[in-house]
């Protein structure tokens, strides 16, 4: 298969890199490098493992942009590129060019006020005037009930606007993540934070949403529910049921590990009018019987246990790819960002996330792409809501 790296057409320019180095400064020198391809770059993207998070690596991208471009990025659960993917790295995407501006801006210490943060992330959405314009973030991976971002960001940028982007990873470690925000003359390392970068654009925008999971079994309704936990199930204990469901021994909640691999494969499926919304089952709690997901669950839900198989997984990036190329009415694709779940990828194993990638590139000939793997994916394209989680989100320029 073709794998580009970068694009030039119609005065606009869009590239990426993506390097395994294990010196952090020598592989953000080796991404950037490759990554930009044109002079001048709105801006750099910048997705690393922890360990390469440091300012060695942030200062090798930063000598090779311009004075005004702007570069955000976070710590990730892996990389990825067209024809390649990593545990450990350093993925740089970039782009510039006539008819592309961006504006942005950063939230801190959002943890115990993440609507708030939302409202002032897309506060930079004012700042950017063109016919076709996108909210991306990039979130602190750990902050708990992050549906509540994207109605404070909803809120602001409106319905015709669409929202995209991913919160950053720590190789499913859970202990800290990190958010990039600056330029030419410094970048931030922030945790506990949210990036809202203002997209805008003289041509299409497209966002594709997929996660290739099916129901299994009946209908529950959550009878009882706080944030992200699950307290009742059809007016059971949500553990008990789960449990059952899956036809767990009550000692697998011995190893933290053990209970993620048995419930990774078998997510909460909530029903929305474009399908279901995926919730990562991430720990049970024997105090209260109850279930902990990683995004909220409210009260009154109809959810299902889903299932899939490794060839509905994978294929999911592909219809992604495709439903976000659609989006661009007819105009060839410059480049594209991918949003893909760390569960998934745990899920997939390395010969799935090889066929993932695969996808990807027949879904989007000719197009460079990259992207990082996260602790959860904003989406939304229509209606309000828009957290996901084991979903592969792709936003395209045209």
């Amino acid at each position: 298969m073709n794998r580009v790296v970068s694009t030039r057409r119609d005065g606009r320019w869009f590239g990426t890199g993506h390097s395994t180095l294990t010196d952090p400064g020598a592989a953000g020198a080796e991404a950037a490098t490759t990554a930009i391809t044109g002079t001048d770059p709105v801006v750099v993207f910048v997705f690393c493992s922890v360990g390469h998070h440091t300012a060695a690596m942030l200062d090798a991208v930063r000598e090779r942009v311009a004075a005004d471009t702007v570069i955000v990025g976070c710590s990730t659960s892996g990389q990825l590129s067209a024809g390649a993917t990593s545990k450990d790295g350093v993925v740089v995407a970039a782009w510039g060019g006539t008819g592309l501006a961006v504006r942005t801006h950063v939230s801190r210490d959002i943890a115990n006020r993440l609507r708030d943060a939302g409202v002032e992330a897309a506060s930079c959405l004012g700042a950017v005037d063109h016919p076709h314009r996108a909210l991306l973030m990039l979130g602190d991976g750990l902050t708990g009930n992050q549906d509540e971002i994207v109605r404070g960001a909803f809120s602001v940028a409106g319905a015709a606007v669409p929202l995209v982007g991913g919160c950053a990873g720590d190789q499913l470690t859970f202990t800290r993540t990190y958010q990039f925000h600056g330029g030419r003359d410094g970048v931030e390392i922030l945790s506990d934070a949210l990036v809202g970068v203002a997209i805008g654009s003289d041509a299409p925008i497209g966002v594709g949403i997929a996660h290739g999971w099916r129901k299994t079994g009946s209908a529950m309704i959550v009878t009882r529910s706080q944030g992200g936990r699950v307290q009742e199930l059809d007016g059971e204990p949500a553990l008990d049921v789960l449990l059952r469901l899956l036809g767990l021994d009550e000692s697998v909640l011995d190893d933290p590990d053990a209970f993620r691999q048995a419930t990774f494969p078998h997510p909460l499926g909530l029903s929305r009018r474009s399908g279901e919304d995926i919730r990562v089952i991430h720990d049970g709690d024997r105090s209260d019987r109850s279930v902990i997901c990683l995004a909220d669950v409210p009260e009154g839900a109809l959810a299902w246990i889903m299932e899939t198989g490794p060839g509905e997984l994978a294929a999911a990036a592909g219809q992604s790819g495709r439903q976000a190329l659609d989006m661009l009415a007819g105009s060839p694709a410059l480049g594209s960002l991918i949003f893909d779940c760390s569960a998934r990828r745990l899920t997939l194993g390395d010969d799935g996330v090889e066929r993932e990638n695969d996808g990807l590139l027949t879904a989007m000939p000719d197009v460079p792409f990259a992207g990082f793997y996260t602790n959860g994916e904003f989406a939304r394209v229509r209606g309000a809501l828009g957290m996901h989680h084991f979903t592969v989100v792709t936003l395209a320029l045209a």
